[in-house]
């Protein structure tokens, strides 16, 4: 393990979090990993960036041509009556000869201005009489020519780190000439399923039973945020089973994730497992669905146990669970996740004291515009409503909802970018 906590635990007596409370909390207690490797640029897509990315040469390295045209000296134009002689022929990869006075150069994009001229001219205002070119006297001076440095200067950082690196940083660093990149190790995060009443798909149901969907969902969701799963299986309700499952998860795992028993019924015994090999910091958050949610530590391990109900679990995971695991990864700056002002086309007229996460789907409405629609049930069991929807609707603690309302939403495609 390479995190490090801070002793101490949240009061018995205090009241219930917000929603903002209880990320400041999450975030205040973890750190990032601090092992890191150096992999190819072609498998460092979606890393998390560990050392900055500094570039030791200019781009461009040379001026070039903007444009395919002709270079000339500008002076040339008004004492020559705009008829030059082509002098040279310049394409991109090669390099011309300085370019004689009252002479032009035939030069392509990304081909290097050859010394003495001063400008390109673009070869669709020119015209071509055999090896001469006539150009226009109002031709622009200096125009269409990509100086050296313009885009980077040798010694500029590049790319900082902390960034989760896209096709656009790969292209980057490849453009300053960087083959291999140092980024944080993958996160392991080990998840684990508590409940007799678990069955694994493609085994029969026994009485009682059900399918673990939780387990697939929390293995979509870390797997989406770049993170490794070190998968634990459907744990006994039993205290024993707990202990043992969660030291395998602190000896394995930079995170153990659980779903389902951190309330407190005789079934329960996450809670009780935790404080008996850790430390527990257990509260209730003013959010529906999702209101217990459960932090600690299995020795340097950090802990994060979610409501059993899928959708409690999915909406907490996406909360909570997403910024840890991303601060964990190296990932710096604002973790917050994209809220939208959208028009509502539902009508709320009975809010919650808490603030609400229901699930919405971008429509057309009869207007044009883009809208949300809302799913009717707001039951946390429902786990097709999250596969029904394109992000959350939330809203705030006693609001009630006009249809043409705007209203937060946060997009599911921009959570696991």
């Amino acid at each position: 393990m390479t995190t490090s906590h801070e002793c101490g635990s949240i009061p018995s007596d205090r009241p219930t979090l917000t929603q903002q409370e209880a990320i400041d909390f999450l975030l205040s207690r973890v750190r990032p990993i601090a092992d890191s490797e150096t992999v190819r640029i072609e498998a460092a897509l979606g890393r998390v960036l560990a050392v900055p990315v500094t570039s030791t040469i200019d781009v461009p390295g040379w001026d070039n041509s903007a444009m395919d045209g002709y270079a000339i000296r500008h002076a040339d134009l008004a004492a020559l009556g705009g008829r030059l002689p082509v002098a040279q022929r310049i394409p991109a990869g090669t390099t011309g000869t300085p370019l004689e006075p009252g002479t032009a150069a035939r030069i392509f994009t990304g081909a290097p201005v050859p010394p003495g001229a001063d400008s390109v001219v673009i070869q669709e205002i020119c015209a071509r009489e055999g090896e001469t070119v006539l150009i226009p006297l109002d031709a622009k001076a200096g125009a269409n020519i990509r100086r050296a440095g313009e885009d980077i200067r040798a010694g500029a950082e590049v790319i900082a780190a902390g960034i989760r690196l896209a096709p656009q940083h790969l292209g980057l660093a490849a453009s300053v000439g960087v083959a291999e990149l140092r980024v944080h190790r993958r996160l392991r995060v080990a998840i684990l399923s508590s409940g007799d009443e678990l069955a694994t798909p493609g085994e029969p149901l026994g009485p009682g039973q059900i399918y673990n969907s939780n387990r697939y969902s929390l293995r979509g969701l870390i797997e989406r945020l770049g993170g490794e799963v070190v998968d634990l299986g459907i744990v006994a309700d039993t205290l024993e089973a707990t202990i043992a499952a969660l030291r395998r998860g602190a000896d394995e795992a930079d995170l153990i994730v659980a779903s389902g028993g951190v309330s407190v019924g005789e079934e329960d015994h996450l809670k009780p497992a935790v404080e008996r090999i850790g430390t527990l910091d257990l509260w209730n958050i003013a959010i529906r669905p999702g209101k217990p949610v459960a932090f600690g530590w299995v020795g340097e391990t950090p802990f994060f146990g979610s409501p059993g109900n899928p959708v409690s679990l999915f909406v907490t995971f996406c909360l909570f669970a997403r910024p840890v695991i991303l601060r964990m990864q190296g990932l710096t700056g604002d973790l917050s996740p994209v809220r939208l002002k959208l028009r509502a086309g539902f009508d709320w007229p009975k809010p919650d004291k808490r603030t609400e996460f229901h699930r919405g789907r971008l429509v057309v409405g009869e207007d044009g515009e883009t809208e949300l629609a809302v799913y009717p049930s707001r039951s946390s069991a429902v786990l097709s409503s999250v596969a029904w929807a394109d992000g959350l609707i939330e809203l705030a603690p006693g609001r009630v909802i006009a249809r043409g309302d705007r209203v937060d939403f946060i997009p599911f495609a921009h959570l696991f970018q």
